[in-house]
């Protein structure tokens, strides 16, 4: 029925595991260096300077390393599990991997320091990775058995990521060229919110269609909503990249009406989930969701006071992507990470014809305690990192990034003790 969710039991793609685990361990690393990279630009945030190359390098190590390494491994997952669609060229994946790993390490790197050679090298190398994965998706969706609003979504996504790509090497010729130096500012901008919100928020509007309702067991819930909020987001991205590009304002303002009335979708499909769910007890990494769309909300508060403001706002439109890139997208994916990771460590250790005495649950592969207090100093983090951007704190930025540094190096210590850590208790050999 197109009304309701359709839940079964739904096991981790094995032969995708070793695909995906590389794609997970890659974009944990780039989550660390991200973090440190954000204490080292908080004097640049607090001044409201987005066009340092500092800020663009560490940026990049979110969106890329983090946010993009994340998604792709999700998807190697996600195809064969969530759509019946076997991978197309398993070994076309491992081979994207490592061009597009070392890539957003050289581009980062390459950006903040300046460096022709690593910037062009890091470009390459990232969009032959780009190129290969978008290829390999591309391939494998027409073998779908399920072609739902979730198929649509990964669709639209990787055709927004190719346009981010195109958008990136544009912006990365100005700076040998000059070419665009009249709208570099506009092009920019849309560079990031195609990136963000075409590429990045979409993914998760269509994985979240799948994975909300499996967590929480939510049951006839109407899923209507998702095809609502990816039509509006979808036609709302596009339509602003004309309007900022062009500098057409009407245009730009009905891009953020479609925008903010999808992303209104979104949250209404989201918490029909949350309230039809058998599973009342809500686990850490659904908190971490729920944290998420939360700062989303935030982030969607500030847009059109930041498209009324101008680009002169400049510590307003920082705050604007600090709460919607790192508060939104960034802990959001935390939350899916702490779902799907586990879950495919104990089924590579534990999974098999025969139960092995004394082996742990998925949810004791880590301490849930200690996930509750990473979103809570993360949480406490964002929110002193966007006041001190606000008011030009350059201690304040320092103080919120050290404790985003700290949430992240709390969550890497579960999501390692997940993957190769010994279980709470003894396993019998």
């Amino acid at each position: 029925m197109s009304g309701s969710v359709r839940l079964g039991a739904v096991s981790p793609a094995s032969g995708a595991i070793r695909l995906a685990a590389e794609h997970f361990t890659a974009a944990t690393l780039y989550l660390l260096a991200g973090s440190v990279g954000l204490v080292w630009i908080a004097p640049e945030l607090a001044a409201g300077n987005f066009l340092s190359p500092h800020v663009a390098g560490v940026t990049h190590l979110f969106t890329l390393g983090w946010i993009t390494m994340t998604i792709f491994g999700a998807l190697y997952q996600l195809l064969p599990v969530a759509l019946g669609a076997p991978i197309r060229w398993p070994k076309l994946g491992h081979t994207s991997f490592w061009t597009f790993a070392p890539g957003v390490g050289l581009f980062a790197c390459g950006i903040a320091d300046n460096s022709t050679l690593l910037y062009h090298v890091g470009v390459g190398l990232v969009a032959i990775g780009v190129i290969l994965t978008v290829t390999n998706v591309a391939a494998t969706l027409p073998r779908a058995r399920s072609r739902d609003v979730t198929w649509a979504a990964i669709a639209i996504a990787i055709t927004y990521l190719s346009s981010t790509l195109v958008l990136g090497v544009i912006l990365l010729h100005n700076v040998h060229t000059g070419f665009i130096a009249a709208v570099r500012v506009q092009v920019l901008a849309t560079h990031l919110h195609v990136a963000i919100l075409g590429w990045a928020l979409i993914m998760i509007v269509g994985v979240a269609h799948r994975l909300l309702p499996m967590f929480l067991l939510a049951h006839g819930a109407n899923v209507r909503w998702t095809k609502r909020a990816l039509g509006l987001l979808a036609c709302g991205v596009l339509l602003l990249a004309v309007g900022i590009t062009t500098r057409r304002d009407a245009a730009s303002w009905t891009a953020v009406l479609l925008m903010e009335a999808g992303l209104a979708c979104f949250i209404y499909q989201a918490v029909s989930f949350f309230r039809v769910r058998v599973r009342k007890r809500i686990d850490v990494g659904l908190r971490f969701a729920a944290a998420g769309l939360a700062f989303l909300i935030a982030a969607a508060l500030f847009g059109p006071v930041v498209l009324w403001r101008g680009p002169s706002a400049t510590r307003l439109a920082t705050a604007y992507v600090v709460l919607g890139l790192l508060g939104g997208i960034v802990v959001f994916v935390s939350g899916f990470f702490y779902k799907i990771v586990p879950l495919l460590a104990w089924t590579a250790r534990y999974s098999g014809p025969k139960r092995i005495e004394g082996a742990p649950t998925v949810a004791e592969l880590f301490s849930a305690r200690v996930a509750e207090l990473q979103l809570g100093v993360m949480v406490s983090a964002l929110i002193i990192l966007s006041i001190a951007i606000l008011i030009g704190s350059a201690t304040g930025a320092y103080a919120g990034a050290a404790l985003f540094a700290l949430g992240v190096l709390l969550f890497l210590s579960q999501i390692g003790r997940a993957a190769l850590g010994r279980p709470r208790r003894g396993i019998a050999t």
